[in-house]
């Protein structure tokens, strides 16, 4: 499966942002994906992550209760929909695919995720 990212941009603190991630290539379906960012000068760090079926997701504590996300298999393409974001919050913003895994999988390292898509910056303004 191949991954593309986008939606990102500058927003101000408060506001609200959308990422979408679509797949292309093998079926969709038969992966979790998680959402990863990276800030300049950190390292990549988990965001949230979705299992197959959209009927389980986890959440990074810092973005909980602001981040949601949500796929469309129909469609081959995962929703990062953030609200209420915070300067902190600025980086590029990847999707990746974890092979595998039952209805609960929302793995939360990177070592499951074998295919990463290119990323999308967000930058959220003071």
């Amino acid at each position: 499966v191949q991954l593309q990212a986008w939606g990102g941009g500058l927003v101000q603190a408060g506001g609200s942002l959308r990422l979408s991630c679509a797949a292309s290539g093998r079926t969709f379906s038969d992966y979790a994906i998680g959402w990863f960012r990276q800030a300049p000068g950190k390292e990549r760090e988990f965001v949230g992550a979705i299992a197959w079926n959209g009927g389980s997701t986890y959440y990074e504590g810092s973005v909980k209760g602001r981040f949601t996300i949500s796929r469309d298999n129909a469609k081959n393409t995962v929703f990062l929909q953030m609200n209420s974001l915070k300067p902190e919050d600025t980086a590029v913003y990847y999707c990746a695919a974890a092979r595998g895994g039952g209805d609960y999988y929302t793995p939360r390292n990177n070592g499951p995720y074998d295919t990463w898509g290119r990323g999308t910056q967000v930058t959220v303004s003071s």
